[in-house]
């Protein structure tokens, strides 16, 4: 015996009836919050700034895989004699 029910009702009174709690105004809070939060990191995002940021260290980076490129062949001859 297989017995369907339909039950028409919106998510809020699904939660009313099964007795779960409101959680929309926590929920918009918490979207307002990280709302906020992006919009201070977006103006951080200005493409000077990140560039003085990653070039020195990018810079430093390449210094030291061509010091470290330029060894290893150096390197190599004295281990082939």
């Amino acid at each position: 015996m297989k017995i369907n029910v339909d039950i028409d009702c919106t998510p809020q009174e699904a939660r009313t009836f099964f007795g779960l709690p409101d959680v929309q105004p926590m929920q918009e809070a918490v979207m307002k919050e990280l709302q906020s939060k992006m919009l201070e990191n977006v103006n951080g995002l200005d493409p000077e700034n990140m560039m003085k940021t990653w070039l020195p260290a990018g810079m430093q980076g390449m210094e030291q895989m061509q010091k470290m490129f330029f060894q290893q062949l150096a390197g190599g001859d004295k281990d082939k004699k």
